[in-house]
């Protein structure tokens, strides 16, 4: 049964120099959910600590959701990962760098890692802002897979609650499936026309899949297929980024068999070079 709620939030906060901003976006979050928060600060809690964060909360100008602050030692990944546990998160918020250089997501590759390990959704935000800035449009996965109705599913329950109009659902296509030597006018021709045949299919697909959705949710938000050839998980960043997407969602593929292993080489375009927020979600 697919489940739409957001009850519970957990966001991992550091005092750095998005804490504001950090914090703003998660308190927004849990008011437009209508769901409890939890922050958790992995280190000590001291007077001065508390005494700014317990500022910054004050100066949200809404109404305040359900929230508490954990303090709590021990490693990032650790602690988090007791907390969405212990908390029974439906989603997990983390701050990340657009791009990995000397610096990493998060602190180190903790960000990578939960990705991975946590047993609710994750959220990555690579421009969170005091000001809320409106989103607009979202782009989903289309996989092949069947985690995906999930992935969609919740691509428009998050898109309608953040006010979004639009979602392009896009369908990644390996080059290799079509399998056709294109070196003349004739082999152009075939590629081309098979080109289309998997399109139609691919597209028939999804319409079935958007049929088994509640309609409420699928009429909330203005949505469209595109079915694109490319790289699986590059592809996908790629058109995120040039049509300028608010957010990007992924399925999370099973922790089974070959999808285990497919799962750090179809993601790790996406996460090495966020195009934008991206929320990774969980069946």
């Amino acid at each position: 049964m697919l489940e739409n709620n957001y009850n519970t939030i957990v966001i991992g906060i550091a005092f750095s120099p998005n804490l504001k901003a950090n914090v703003f976006e998660a308190l927004r979050m849990s008011v437009l959910f209508n769901a409890s928060l939890v922050m958790v600060h992995v280190g000590d809690k001291t007077a001065s600590k508390e005494k700014e964060l317990t500022k910054i909360i004050g100066a949200f100008s809404e109404k305040l959701p359900q929230h508490r602050v954990l303090w709590q030692a021990g490693t990032p990944e650790s602690v988090l990962l007791s907390a969405c546990v212990e908390e029974k998160a439906d989603l997990l918020i983390l701050g990340a760098l657009q791009r990995e250089g000397l610096l990493k997501y998060y602190i180190g590759s903790v960000a990578r890692k939960l990705t991975r390990k946590a047993p609710c959704d994750v959220l990555l935000l690579i421009k969170p802002s005091v000001e809320r800035i409106p989103c607009s449009f979202g782009v989903v996965n289309g996989l092949d897979h069947d985690t995906t109705e999930m992935a969609v599913f919740r691509a428009f329950y998050v898109l309608e609650a953040l006010g979004a109009n639009k979602l392009t659902i896009v369908e990644e296509i390996p080059e290799n499936s079509v399998a056709v030597h294109v070196d003349d006018d004739r082999g152009l021709r075939k590629s081309t026309i098979v080109k289309a045949r998997i399109t139609l299919r691919e597209k028939s697909r999804m319409e079935q899949l958007l049929e088994r959705l509640p309609a409420a949710l699928t009429t909330a938000v203005s949505h469209d297929i595109q079915p694109i050839f490319g790289r699986r998980g590059y592809s996908i960043g790629h058109f995120a980024r040039v049509k300028r997407a608010d957010l990007l969602i992924m399925n999370a593929p099973k922790a089974t068999s070959i999808w285990d292993r497919l799962f750090p080489h179809d993601i790790e375009y996406i996460l090495s070079d966020l195009p934008t927020d991206v929320l990774i979600v969980r069946s």
